[in-house]
């Protein structure tokens, strides 16, 4: 008889240092995805400060962008090591048992990455581009990434590259720019709307998406009657269109309601049409 008690303690014993076990690397794993989240937004804000400094006659847009992606990058590199750190705790099927637990500093770092390497070359980062990022010197991968974080994270993207755009368009020589990102978060919406049924709350984000991309197409389209005002140089148009935008920002943006009708911002709801 006592020897079933032992082996009944000594099977508890185990159940419990498994637990604990459990429990103490879901809350290292919290942490450090915390921790990632931190400087994932601080890179993106460091990107948006960077690209959107002064632009003059010794320094394009494109030399501002190329700046801020090179920046983006070594301070990305600070997440990587902590993605490093964290590969004994992820070896195996363990990444699958606390995916939930890394998914969110995941897809903010994928967020600022895609952002840099889109200041950096215009384009979509890949799927193999963001794994190469997670893999040691000898290629052996930190942890697999799994598809609908990439996914999420790149959706993510398009909230910054709206901000990114509209602050553009106050620039000189921003308006094609704006424009540019414009098509690209259209085209993004519109890929990313194949994959919704899927992917677990890309729906949602793809919301966000549509909502940013209103935003755009609504100062991009201000922005183009006010032009059409006035026949002026290019500098002095840049003035106007400055001036405007921030109108834009401040007070005089549209904002779709419900049943689809606009109102400008300032009237009120129950104003008859």
């Amino acid at each position: 008889m006592a020897t079933v008690t032992t082996s009944i303690h000594d099977s508890f014993n185990a159940f419990r240092a498994d637990l604990d076990d459990y429990n103490d690397r879901r809350e290292r794993l919290i942490k450090a995805s915390r921790d990632i989240t931190n400087l994932s937004k601080k890179t993106i804000f460091l990107l948006h400060r960077i690209a959107q400094g002064d632009v003059g006659e010794t320094v394009s847009e494109a030399e501002l962008s190329k700046k801020a992606a090179q920046q983006g990058y070594e301070k990305l590199r600070e997440i990587q090591e902590h993605y490093a750190k964290l590969r004994p705790e992820l070896e195996g099927d363990k990444f699958w048992r606390y995916q939930r637990q890394v998914s969110p500093g995941l897809q903010e770092y994928i967020e600022a990455l895609s952002f840099a390497h889109y200041l950096d070359h215009g384009s979509l980062i890949t799927y193999e581009e963001v794994q190469r990022t997670l893999m040691d010197p000898h290629g052996v991968e930190y942890f697999p990434l799994p598809v609908s974080d990439y996914l999420l994270g790149l959706s993510d993207l398009t909230g910054e590259l709206m901000r990114f755009a509209i602050s553009s368009i106050a620039r000189r020589g921003g308006r094609k720019k704006a424009n540019q990102v414009c098509a690209f978060v259209r085209g993004c919406k519109a890929d990313f709307e194949r994959m919704t049924p899927y992917i677990r709350e890309l729906s949602k984000k793809q919301a966000v998406t549509a909502q940013s991309l209103e935003k755009i197409e609504d100062a991009a389209y201000a922005i183009v009657v006010r032009s059409s005002e006035y026949d002026l140089p290019p500098d002095m148009l840049d003035d106007i269109v400055a001036q405007s935008v921030s109108n834009y920002n401040t007070y005089g943006h549209e904002t779709r309601q419900a049943g689809g009708h606009r109102r400008r911002g300032g009237e009120s709801d129950d104003e008859d049409d």
